[in-house]
């Protein structure tokens, strides 16, 4: 067992705490839902990007490469200053929803390079222009750009045209679980010297003044390079600096006087620092050199192409000599960096063991460079995240009371949520806050490098103080009521298989204790969203609504309902995950063998309704087209009409899929037994149902909506490159549509879906949300398991061309495995050198600086690839770790 399993291991057992430190601060805590107590709702405009240096936040905290204890008690992180900017570099910039000409999107370059699992070692890169930082140049630049222009970024300023700029390394090493230390490295990539004041900074999260308390926890100068304090929960703790640093401090209390025109409780704001550095005013910080938030001011001149390293260590021991003998830490700073070098080496070694013993061996240097970013972007996107709702609805006994309209407003009917964990985001800066569904996503490649994080994450969200008491899973907080695909159970099914396979050992527990509250979600979806009992359903599910007519969410602007082919399939694939996790559990449990008959036999009616028209004429697929779609149903009407938008609303059917091993029938006869009365006594459902009727490859059976027929015919489509097949994966919306856009045309108003291979020039479903043809990870991975399952099924029996047209016929494993390697291939060289994720950008392409520093996109052009949307959405895109880790590549 190399020393990062063992330090797993000891976290896991509780016997040591390596998790409590870690990357836990958020990159955004303003403009958020929580921080919002406006009587609109209006979140972006309550709590700007401008009031964040100088208003305290009532829930979370955040920073600049940064670190918490899993509480957010005490947090640190890094602050800048070229000597020409604004204000202090405290925390990344960004545009807001309504300034973004696609939605909310961050202007500045940083990297997560490297991370443990038990944060053990980690690596941070900023990029900072030593130019003043254009703010305003990138509001203005992005407001006059239309929806059918590119984002202006920050790298389109040019100002890293001439390197004048500093890379900025952030790393961090645990010499042991409270022992942490803090290497910054500043390397100027200029020809010329340069300034720049580097602000190592502590404080403590503002958690008096909501009740007009006081601060328990207060920070001190206890010798000239040392800040100290003591927290009650924590205890006495002293962060050193090496080298001569002018400690400062202040209070981390709103300047309630710049922001509007009130009275401080503390002269000392915070914002005093700023005020010092930027402004030069000596009466922003305290002379008496306390305060509940400080930092060490390191004022450098950083030579051309030369770096300067500055060390830190945070701790809660008394540091000792090289002797052993312990000292006054006041009087011993020099004793705190002996071993630094040594253990920040150590670290990093244990580090490329822990990583080595897991990757495929096949791999390339480039891909497995590619897939160690993944996963730190997995580890770094961690955040404490604090939200608890009924407090926030009732505000705060110190603070105004908020508007009446919150009473009734967003997330009323969540009273119950209580947030206060660790969670995995999908980005901390673009997207700081937990959605159920990408984390589902999410779980999937951590489960890799850390299966019980995985496995408290899928928990957590089916908590009684998570999950709706009417069995409704939180969605996210701008709408906690709203509707997100069911992959709860496929991420907690696949989870386990993934330890199981790791380990040589299922945790039967875990799958239990999910499966329990699962069967809660699983009866509110049936409740709540299969409006006539018939097995079709319909509203909302977030993420594909953007790639239709209509706005799914919201009523119809024709009227009627809107029979969902995606939703019933996303049901469909809830019922068989179930089914396989009933089965998994029967093994030793016959009891699950009851439960098992009923999702099967649950399928077999939601299969039926995909496939057939039956007398209500509700059927999805389409014969002549040999495609599934939507169907729009009218009250009082003699007929539906299929909405024939070729989108990834149609591929979602294969999801739907499932194998049986003949010995699990065989172990378990009185799941068999119901099986079989089902089907000689139905056989108007289960004739096209293939574990009814005919054993594939060693003798398993199958369960799929889309049996052989069709699903040859929809394949034929997806793999047709003139259609779904890019170059770099399954676009969500046909290329067909480019030249043919599906026009609707109802009660004299059209609605129009076209392709669009980047962001969509419809603001119809707001923000930066709207995918009408990009490539989007989540439903391409799903795609190449689904494909793996009913290879798993027909075996060489069935191959298909890919592409469509070219005479390559292939198996479908082989077809997954194209895919695969497509998706892959946004991140890796091609023969040229270039990555397709960096678009024709000529300085992330060939800069040495900049080549090998891999983004993590949100989706991908369905052309050329390039990235798109959030460019730190490590989440769910994540999921290429674990594309590499299967495929060799």
């Amino acid at each position: 067992m190399n020393a990062e399993a063992k330090r797993l291991a000891e976290s896991n057992e509780r016997t040591k705490y390596w998790k409590r430190w870690g990357p836990y601060l958020s990159e955004r805590a303003w403009g958020t839902v929580r921080e919002d107590y406006s009587a609109d709702g209006s979140a972006w405009d309550y709590f700007p990007h401008d009031h964040a240096r100088s208003r305290a936040f009532r829930w979370n905290e955040d920073g600049l490469g940064g670190i918490c204890d899993n509480h957010q008690r005490i947090c640190f992180s890094v602050a800048l200053w070229n000597g020409v900017d604004p204000i202090l570099k405290e925390r990344l910039y960004g545009l807001t929803g309504p300034e973004g000409n696609h939605g909310e999107d961050v202007k500045e370059i940083y990297y997560y390079l490297d991370s443990t699992p038990t944060h053990s070692y980690m690596k941070f890169l900023y990029k900072y222009p030593q130019a003043e930082f254009p703010y305003l140049w990138l509001i203005m630049a992005n407001r006059d750009r239309t929806k059918f222009e590119r984002e202006f970024e920050l790298i389109d300023t040019g100002i890293f045209d001439e390197d004048k700029y500093f890379d900025v390394f952030v790393e961090y090493a645990k010499a042991d679980c409270e022992n942490i230390l803090i290497k910054i490295t500043v390397a100027n990539r200029g020809d010329a010297d340069a300034e720049i004041n580097v602000l190592p900074t502590i404080w403590h999260r503002n958690e008096w003044t909501w009740n007009g308390q006081e601060p328990t926890c207060n920070f001190s100068a206890t010798g000239e390079n040392i800040i100290g304090f003591d927290e009650e929960t924590l205890g006495t703790r002293s962060l050193y600096f090496d080298g001569s640093p002018e400690l400062l401090f202040t209070d981390n209390e709103t300047n309630n006087e710049r922001l509007f025109a009130g009275n401080n409780r503390t002269p000392y704001v915070k914002d005093g620092i700023n005020e010092y550095i930027v402004n030069d005013k000596a009466e922003a910080v305290n002379p008496a050199k306390t305060g509940t938030k400080a930092a060490a001011n390191y004022k450098l001149i950083v030579p051309a192409h030369s770096e300067v390293v500055i060390r830190a260590r945070f701790c809660n021991q008394q540091i000792s000599n090289k002797k052993g003998k312990k000292k006054a830490a006041s009087k011993d700073v020099a004793t705190a960096f002996d071993d630094f070098d040594a253990i920040f080496s150590k670290r990093i070694a244990e580090a490329d063991e822990f990583y080595n013993e897991i990757r495929d061996k096949e791999l390339s240097d480039d891909a497995i460079s590619v897939q160690r970013q993944a996963f730190a972007g997995m580890l770094w996107s961690k955040q404490f995240y604090h939200y608890v709702v009924e407090q926030w609805l009732d505000g705060d006994p110190a603070m105004p009371k908020p508007p009446d309209s919150r009473l009734t407003g967003r997330n009323s009917h969540w009273k119950h949520l209580f947030n206060s964990d660790v969670i995995s985001m999908p980005d901390k800066w673009e997207y700081p806050w937990y959605a159920a569904w990408d984390l589902a996503f999410h779980c999937i490649p951590l489960a890799i490098v850390d299966p019980a994080f995985a496995k408290e994450q899928l928990i957590l969200m089916l908590r009684e103080w998570y999950m709706h008491p009417n069995g409704q899973i939180p969605a996210y907080e701008w709408a906690f009521g709203d509707v997100n695909p069911p992959v709860h159970a496929w991420a907690a099914l696949r989870v386990y298989q993934i330890e199981k396979k790791k380990r040589g050992k299922g945790d039967r527990a875990f799958l239990a204790r999910i499966f329990q509250k699962l069967l809660l979600n699983f009866t509110w979806w049936i409740n709540r969203k299969d409006a006539d009992g018939k097995n079709v359903f319909e509203g909302g599910f977030l993420g594909l609504d953007n790639i239709g007519v209509f706005d799914r969410s919201q009523p119809l602007p024709t009227g009627g309902r809107l029979l969902q082919s995606d939703g019933t399939s996303w049901m469909a694939m809830y019922c068989l995950n179930m089914l396989a996790i009933a089965l998994e559990l029967s093994i030793e449990d016959d009891t699950y063998e009851d439960v098992a008959s009923k999702f099967w036999e649950h399928f077999v009616f939601i299969s039926d309704a995909m496939n057939n028209l039956g007398d209500d004429n509700i059927g999805l697929w389409d014969e002549h087209d040999g495609f599934y779609y939507d169907v729009l149903h009218m009250e009082g009407m003699n007929h539906n009409t299929p909405i024939k938008v070729r989108s990834m609303v149609g591929l979602i059917p294969l999801f739907a899929v499932a194998t049986i091993e003949p010995q699990i029938l065989e172990a378990m006869p009185a799941f068999r037994r119901r099986m079989q009365w089902f089907i000689d006594n139905r056989p108007d459902l289960t004739t096209n149902i293939n574990c009814a009727r005919k054993p594939g490859l060693g003798d398993r059976y199958l369960l799929a909506v889309a049996y052989r027929d069709r699903l040859t015919r929809v394949l034929q489509i997806m793999l047709d490159e003139n259609e779904f097949l890019s170059p770099y994966g399954i676009r969500a919306l046909s290329r067909h549509h480019k030249n043919a856009p599906y026009i609707l045309h109802v009660d004299g108003m059209e609605h129009r879906v076209d392709y669009e291979p980047g962001e969509s020039t419809s603001g119809l479903f707001g923000g930066n949300s709207n995918w009408r043809g990009p490539v989007w990870f989540p439903v391409n991975y799903l795609l190449i398991e689904s494909l793996q399952k009913f290879h798993h099924y027909y075996g060489d029996d069935l191959k298909v061309e890919c592409p469509t047209g070219s005479g390559n016929m292939m198996n479908l494993w082989e077809v997954s495995e194209e895919l695969s390697r497509r998706m892959s291939h946004i991140f890796l060289r091609d023969n040229d050198g270039k990555r397709a994720v960096f678009g024709e950008s000529g300085k992330y392409q060939n800069d040495p600086y900049f080549r090998d520093h891999i983004l993590f996109y949100e989706y991908f052009h369905g052309d050329n690839g390039s990235g798109l949307g959030a460019n730190h959405q490590t989440g769910w895109t994540g999921l290429v770790a674990k594309l590499l880790q299967q495929s060799g590549e």
